[in-house]
């Protein structure tokens, strides 16, 4: 069985607009490549070929891990997030207890983390550790640094 894959309304909508785009300009352009490098002549000692052949196949995988990451979505909508224990779509206000640092996470599927942006997987270690924990709540998170202590502060849409 596949596994599922958590999605909000905006990362289903980023997975079909990328899934259009390659399916009708990505083909459309790895065509022509195709086309004119087998211009070029023999097609054993071609690179442009090669490399184009490769970028079609790349691509191709590519549409096949997104549709079946559509056939097997579960979107989560924010407005039906509950606030009163961490979820998917959660935001999070914790307290880096050794730090004495706050910091906002938003917990969303795998597919749409973005650390740099504070999107925090569910299945990463510190989505784990937060995953049905309430305000008051502290957690431990084994990081690469050493254990980190998170008092959560804040749950909220």
């Amino acid at each position: 069985m596949a596994k599922e894959v958590v999605l909000t309304p905006e990362g289903l909508k980023k997975l079909e607009d990328e899934l259009e785009y390659l399916k009708v300009t990505g083909r459309k352009e790895i065509a022509e490549k195709i086309k004119i490098a087998r211009g070029f002549g023999d097609l054993s000692e071609n690179a442009e070929y090669d490399a184009a052949k490769d970028a079609q196949a790349s691509m191709e995988e590519r549409i096949a891990k997104i549709e079946d990451m559509l056939k097997n979505a579960r979107v989560v909508d924010v407005k039906d997030v509950a606030t009163d224990a961490v979820g998917i779509c959660s935001k999070v206000k914790v307290l880096d207890v050794e730090f004495d640092e706050e910091e906002v996470y938003t917990l969303v599927g795998s597919t749409e983390a973005d650390p740099d942006a504070n999107k925090i997987s569910d299945e990463s270690p510190i989505g784990i550790a937060l995953m049905g924990k309430k305000v008051g709540d502290t957690v431990s998170v084994e990081a690469p640094g050493g254990v980190i202590e998170l008092k959560i502060l804040e749950i909220s849409k």
